[in-house]
């Protein structure tokens, strides 16, 4: 009889453990069999609405930005900041609110459009994700950006992220998403440039997969120069695995432009400090609390030959921790956004903009520069 009474529950003790195994079972197999791999090189859509087709004038103004897929404003924080973990959310945001994702994206086209430039990189654009709700921001920053062309690369596409692994109700859920670059010239070629390294089976299955976005731009009839600018995202969490990979490959390609007498601009994420510069000297700057723990590695001083110029401007911090929402002056942060030029090349003005994350993780970066000898 007793036996009887407790069968029922005994069948849900091990069905629930079955059912939760098949269900992992099966998103692993439809990931995989999904799996995004691009190849090293893919050539990417162009659409030319940019108004000019040559560069003619040596001053040129960029816009560097990870506008955190417009869900990641200073009322946002996430729960893979705080502990890394595949498992639980630990009552931390998976996913911002709509209204915050449209409030934060209103506000980014806002400020790209009362700071014009000729070049804008942008990482973390999404084109439909379900922690953006499947908008194409790609398009509507496109839409209000008038005599640009436009460039696209996905680095993150993933039917289903199952992450946290314990909420199946409350997971990632699809990602598409990437770098937008914008300019107001038009580009000879646009392409993508898959970066070298990946996780083990089956974290790579939910990570992004980085590259970079080239767009190579004429300068002169009479030399053939081109302009190459590269739009960059370099990996976060990695804990050293991923980075040196990808900024070795980096530093190859560029010394190869350079080599043909090209003038190369990268901006991005690089998710690391530039030479020289500690997350102390940041933090003190921005007059944030120092000596907050903030994972953040740092390029070494030798990476470059010394005639390559790191540009960033060392008072404002541009990217700030998302294991709580922002209190800032308390909250940690970190200078990972910036420009690497070659020697070619004379920087004239960097600035950063102290947003104070309002919109996104990450504050946005201007930088203006003179083409030597253009001709």
């Amino acid at each position: 009889m007793k036996v009887r009474k407790i069968w029922p529950v005994i069948k849900w003790v091990l069905f629930l453990p079955i059912m939760f195994v098949f269900y992992v079972v099966v998103n692993l197999f439809h990931a995989t069999l999904t799996d995004f791999e691009p190849p090293e090189k893919t050539i990417l859509d162009i659409k030319k609405n940019g108004r000019n087709e040559l560069i003619t004038s040596p001053t040129l103004s960029f816009l560097n930005w990870n506008i955190g897929f417009a869900g990641m404003g200073e009322k946002s924080n996430f729960f893979y900041d705080s502990n890394q973990s595949f498992f639980f959310s630990n009552g931390k945001m998976v996913r911002s609110p709509k209204a915050f994702v449209d409030e934060n994206l209103e506000g980014i086209i806002d400020f790209i459009q009362s700071n014009p430039t000729d070049f804008v990189l942008l990482q973390e654009v999404d084109r439909s994700s379900k922690r953006s709700y499947y908008q194409n921001q790609h398009d509507l920053i496109s839409a209000r950006l008038n005599g640009y062309s436009q460039h696209f690369a996905f680095n993150y596409q993933v039917a289903r992220v199952i992450i946290p692994l314990f909420n199946p109700w409350n997971v990632l859920g699809k990602v598409a998403s990437g770098l937008s670059s914008y300019s107001t010239f038009n580009p000879i070629s646009s392409d993508r440039y898959q970066y070298p390294g990946k996780y083990n089976w089956p974290d790579y299955l939910f990570h992004l997969d980085r590259c970079m976005s080239v767009q190579r731009y004429p300068t002169s009839q009479i030399s053939g120069k081109e302009l190459v600018v590269i739009n960059t995202h370099n990996s976060a969490y990695d804990k050293g695995y991923l980075k040196p990979k990808e900024m070795a490959y980096l530093k190859t390609f560029l010394l190869a432009e350079y080599e043909k007498g090209n003038y190369v601009v990268v901006g991005g994420d690089w998710n690391q400090n530039p030479p020289g510069v500690s997350n102390d000297q940041v933090s003190i700057a921005a007059s944030v609390l120092p000596n907050i723990p903030y994972q953040s590695s740092q390029i070494d001083d030798n990476f470059m030959p010394k005639n390559w110029k790191w540009v960033f401007d060392p008072l404002v911090p541009t990217s700030r921790s998302l294991v709580d929402v922002l209190d800032y002056g308390k909250t940690p942060v970190a200078l990972i956004d910036y420009y690497l030029i070659s020697p070619n090349i004379e920087i004239i003005e960097v600035k950063g903009f102290n947003l104070k994350f309002q919109h996104s993780d990450h504050n946005p970066v201007m930088m203006r520069v003179r083409l030597k000898e253009l001709q």
